[in-house]
């Protein structure tokens, strides 16, 4: 089956290895088929062409992932997940897919909520034998304001580190079985699974 992906980062972005991962973790016979425009602007823009392009192209449905952070246009405003929501479903709406099986998933606040989800994954990739680190479990990670910002100080605290997301992301997530449970802390990835297997046996 597959699916497509349209997604604000570029080709090689962590949130496209994140989701392509977790997608075929989720449900197997999901081939992924991802495109990418480079940040939100684009994607707010272009979203709805790239998502009636996927379709055509035989995707059997289409999610489109974004982050709330950081805010766009402007960097110090705050995000607003109403106005962005608005932005694409008009976008989608101008590319003639409104009524399609086109989803919108808005990752509060960052791909790294995701992350924060399991905390024995971060610690399992970032103890030692001789320093073990020990990461707090987050119940509500999508409520944690600056996720990435957390996410540095874990790798800087315990390995000296400098956390970059295309390289990191996809390594913390796969240190270790995959815990949907705990995954769904997060309520945007539980939006996430669900728009990815929902009417599917």
């Amino acid at each position: 089956m597959k699916v497509g992906f349209v997604f604000e980062c570029g080709p090689k972005g962590a949130d496209v290895q994140v989701c392509e991962y977790l997608a075929m973790a989720i449900r197997s016979g999901i081939v992924p088929v991802s495109r990418t425009l480079d940040n939100k602007a684009n994607l707010l823009r272009d979203a709805g062409r790239v998502a009636a392009a996927l379709l055509a192209d035989g995707c059997e449905r289409v999610l489109i992932v974004w982050d709330l952070r950081p805010a766009w246009p402007d960097k110090k405003a705050k995000p607003c997940r109403h106005d962005e929501r608005a932005a694409m479903l008009k976008a989608l709406e101008d590319a003639g897919v409104a009524d399609g099986p086109v989803f919108l998933v808005c990752v509060e606040q960052e791909l790294e909520s995701w992350l924060l989800t399991d905390e024995t994954k971060l610690a399992a990739y970032l103890s030692t034998p001789a320093h073990p680190l020990i990461v707090p479990g987050v119940r509500q990670p999508d409520r944690v304001p600056n996720p990435k910002a957390l996410m540095i100080n874990y790798f800087r605290a315990a390995r000296g580190w400098r956390y970059e997301d295309r390289t990191h992301a996809i390594r913390v997530l796969g240190a270790g079985a995959l815990d949907l449970k705990k995954l769904r802390r997060s309520a945007s990835f539980a939006r996430f699974e669900s728009k990815l297997t929902e009417g599917f046996g």
